[in-house]
């Protein structure tokens, strides 16, 4: 009220918000199927996000889904706070003293100014509004604190899956994908970051030992695989286990890789 009257009286017209893209929540309908087969990320990349802050006091998980990242910050920070739009996902989050979870946008939040040492956002920048997310960023940040922001591309489980897999990918599905999906193919290089960029980490990657269920609950999930469901009668990943499986080998097993890209940048530096 304050501010509103100083404006009138000297003048001023008060700053009109900026608009922020509509909401797009694609994982409340398939939080328990998410929680359940989303890859977990290598300590390689957490010892590359803590090497670059020089406090620990805390830090915001953006996007946090079903906490799997603020658990691991939670060990680090004396403080975590954890967001998302979901509160399916919230629901399901890992519980620990450290870490406060708030079902938040991610471009407008209650945070304090300069409240944060640390920011990450885990496979789900491509949602974001980058424009409004910046700005808020910018606003959060302490001086020199770190934006961390990654995610994982198509996975890998040698020549003998991997054109099975990438045919399922762009061909079968591929129509189906939602237009966001196009940043995390380019791993992010066409989302514009506030800050200065930092030299970020190479050749990382997601590790799993799957079963073939596995494999088949991790495409289950996936959102394009949904859309398609809704629009034909077949099962599309049914199909695609049918070919896969004279290639998997005797094993019950089997090694897959998700390569991880990572972006790092130093805010107010």
């Amino acid at each position: 009220m304050r501010r509103a009257v100083a404006f009138k009286k000297f003048g001023f017209k008060p700053p009109k918000p900026q608009p922020v893209k509509s909401v797009n929540d694609q994982f409340s309908e398939q939080a328990e199927t998410y929680q359940k087969y989303r890859p977990h990320y290598p300590p390689a990349l957490y010892r590359a996000l803590l090497e670059r802050v020089s406090q620990r006091r805390c830090c915001w998980d953006c996007g946090t889904g079903n906490g799997q990242v603020a658990s691991v910050l939670a060990q680090h920070f004396e403080r975590v706070y954890a967001t998302d739009i979901s509160t399916q996902q919230l629901q399901r989050a890992v519980a620990h003293e450290r870490i406060e979870y708030r079902v938040e946008r991610a471009e407008r939040t209650r945070f304090k100014d300069e409240q944060f040492d640390l920011i990450t956002v885990g496979q789900a920048l491509h949602w974001f509004d980058f424009e409004a997310f910046g700005r808020e960023v910018e606003r959060v940040a302490q001086p020199r604190a770190i934006l961390g922001v990654w995610g994982y591309q198509l996975l890998r489980g040698g020549p003998d899956l991997d054109p099975l897999i990438d045919h399922f990918y762009q061909e079968i599905i591929g129509p189906y994908w939602s237009p966001e999906r196009r940043h995390v193919d380019q791993a992010y290089c066409s989302i514009p970051l506030p800050g200065k960029a930092l030299p970020s980490p190479k050749d990382l990657y997601i590790s799993v030992e799957w079963t073939l269920a596995a494999l088949e609950g991790y495409f289950r999930s996936w959102s394009s695989v949904r859309q398609y469901r809704r629009q034909h009668d077949d099962a599309p990943v049914a199909h695609l286990l049918d070919q896969i499986r004279p290639h998997w080998g005797a094993s019950t097993s089997r090694n897959l890789r998700f390569p991880l890209f990572v972006r790092l940048h130093s805010i107010k530096d």
